[in-house]
């Protein structure tokens, strides 16, 4: 048994309107975070401690990036061109973001559910720097679910 690495991974968006290859391809995936809230609970008489229940469960925001593609050679920028330019917000169903293995077969895979575009960022433009110009797109969702690996 040796342990997972996180650089071999795969991202697919179920329903994109005009999704292109490139649509997979990123430089790095975060935020596939959950917490449980906690309520307290005072009880009557009992004023050395509350209790503490689990509440709802808190999702944050999917963060991809990727050197910046042109929004005519990718689906993904068409569709948050639209969510931005034109107020026109589609959901997709689902997000797929699995990690893979040397053979590209999925090790894990986490399946979001209800994911729409929060933010749209491009790094600074800058003369004296030759770096790639870099995109990030913050995506909100209801929830997430590990799916067991085919």
């Amino acid at each position: 048994m040796y342990q997972i690495v996180g650089f071999h991974f795969r991202v697919s968006f179920q329903n994109l309107p005009e999704g292109k290859d490139v649509d997979v391809q990123f430089q790095s995936v975060s935020g596939l975070d959950v917490q449980i809230e906690k309520e307290s609970l005072k009880e009557g008489g009992e004023n050395r401690f509350e209790h503490s229940l689990p509440g709802r469960r808190k999702y944050t925001t999917l963060t991809l990036k990727r050197g910046i593609i042109k929004p005519k050679d990718s689906g993904l920028t068409s569709w948050c061109q639209d969510a931005f330019q034109n107020l026109i917000v589609k959901p997709i169903s689902n997000v797929n973001v699995e990690l893979l293995n040397e053979d590209h077969d999925t090790l894990m895979h986490w399946q979001l559910s209800h994911v729409w575009p929060v933010s749209w960022k491009i790094t600074e433009l800058n003369a004296e720097r030759g770096e790639v110009l870099i995109e990030t797109f913050e995506l909100n969702y209801n929830y997430f679910k590990l799916v067991a690996a085919s």
